[in-house]
């Protein structure tokens, strides 16, 4: 079937049975991924009581994440991407089950609490060696399955499928949590990798598009930084984007609010994780009825300065309402940054290279994220829990101020 580009119609891209099928299984593996990454967070700070244990999680996955990148585009580019982006999953679902033995009591009975700790780390640390394969891969077969007069109806599908994975994730574990313990929320993870796993196995083959190729990997690969260096919209939205998240992430430091500061345990905990995506979730739906047709440079540098005001009220808040909206707010924000980098990402970047540019921009991703959240335990631990996130919000906004008076390019970006 034909697909015609229409701009009232929502579900065009969804209308594709591969393209449902890929969303299907994004949606069980990211959900799964990032009740995970909360549930470790607030599992390691029931095991130390130590901020700065959590930023270590960070570390322990951006490391491999980061430095795998580049060859991890380069192996998507020249392989077959339905069988890569399987065994990524796969590993992933061997990790959990690994946690999942951790978390029970017959392994608290055999050995230490200092063991424990420090097994989570390297698991952590093996699953950023997969995520560096898998995030990419969920990319490249974006533009492989939709067709280009649609593409954008299918980025901001795939945005969405991301964040409402997100927000349901990190707003279930918390129920979990309190309901079943973390053993039992291990076992819920398990099987939503394993339920995404077979949506993934649904997929036909994608065989590398054809392209004049070095004989030399590394020349392969130094292809997508310069393309990605060359591309200046790219380049500085993934810049603003790095530098953002890298000291606006609040997010790592939600056990630590809720806990000590808000007092409202682990169902509290959930509502503060889901807050942040759940306000993005909003701004696709909104983006998906109304695309950003003008001004998007604009828009996105001012999402950004919004974004870093939602942290610094949040930092301040000792109301839980009023953390819950200003991390809602923040969400709602940082959808525009998302949407804009997606688009260009996708929309200027060959076929034949889309998975090293993909990979270059999940290293951007990556480390905000993960270094953010190790930037986040860090400055906790010598600045105070509230000064440092007040500290990071005003950064961001001063991040977003320089690129609107020192990025012309960025600020006068249109698609």
């Amino acid at each position: 079937m034909k697909l015609q580009a229409s701009t009232t119609d929502s579900f065009i891209a969804m209308r594709i049975a591969a393209f449902r099928n890929l969303m299907c299984g994004r949606f069980l593996f990211i959900m799964a991924l990032r009740m995970m990454g909360a549930l470790v967070g607030y599992w390691m700070y029931e095991l130390t009581n130590n901020p700065l244990a959590i930023g270590l999680i960070g570390l322990s996955e951006v490391i491999p994440a980061v430095s795998l990148s580049l060859h991890a585009g380069y192996k998507i580019d020249t392989s077959e991407k339905r069988k890569l982006l399987l065994t990524g999953v796969g590993l992933y679902f061997v990790a959990v089950v690994v946690l999942l033995f951790l978390s029970t009591h017959f392994a608290a009975t055999i050995v230490t609490k200092n063991t424990i700790v420090y097994s989570i780390y390297f698991i952590i640390f093996c699953t950023g060696i997969f995520r560096s394969f898998t995030g990419p891969s969920f990319g490249t077969l974006v533009g492989a399955i939709v067709p280009k007069e649609i593409l954008q109806n299918g980025i901001s599908w795939n945005q969405g499928t991301w964040l409402s994975a997100s927000v349901i994730g990190h707003a279930l574990v918390g129920f979990l949590i309190a309901a079943i313990g973390i053993n039992g929320a291990l076992s819920v993870i398990v099987a939503l990798v394993a339920a995404g796993f077979y949506f993934i196995f649904q997929l036909k083959p994608y065989p590398p598009v054809a392209a004049k190729r070095h004989d030399k990997i590394w020349h392969n690969i130094a292809e997508g930084l310069r393309y990605v260096y060359k591309t200046k919209e790219l380049l500085g939205a993934l810049t603003l984007d790095l530098f953002a998240v890298l000291f606006g992430g609040a997010v790592a430091m939600i056990p630590v609010f809720s806990k000590d500061i808000l007092k409202v345990g682990p169902v509290g905990f959930g509502w503060l994780n889901a807050a942040t995506d759940l306000g993005a979730i909003i701004c696709i739906i909104i983006i998906l009825r109304f695309p950003l047709k003008t001004h998007q440079g604009k828009k996105l540098l001012l999402s950004v300065a919004g974004f870093g005001a939602c942290i610094v009220v949040f930092a301040m808040s000792k109301v839980f309402w009023l953390s819950f909206v200003a991390l809602l707010f923040s969400g709602i924000l940082d959808g525009v940054s998302v949407v804009v980098r997606g688009t260009i990402a996708q929309l200027k970047t060959p076929a034949e290279m889309r998975g090293r540019v993909m990979s270059v921009t999940s290293m951007f991703i990556n480390s905000s994220n993960e270094l953010g959240q190790f930037e986040s335990g860090l400055t906790a631990r010598y600045m105070g829990n509230v000064v440092s996130v007040v500290f990071g919000g005003f950064v961001t906004i001063g991040v977003a101020a320089f690129s609107w008076v020192k990025s012309p390019t960025l600020k006068d970006l249109k698609y």
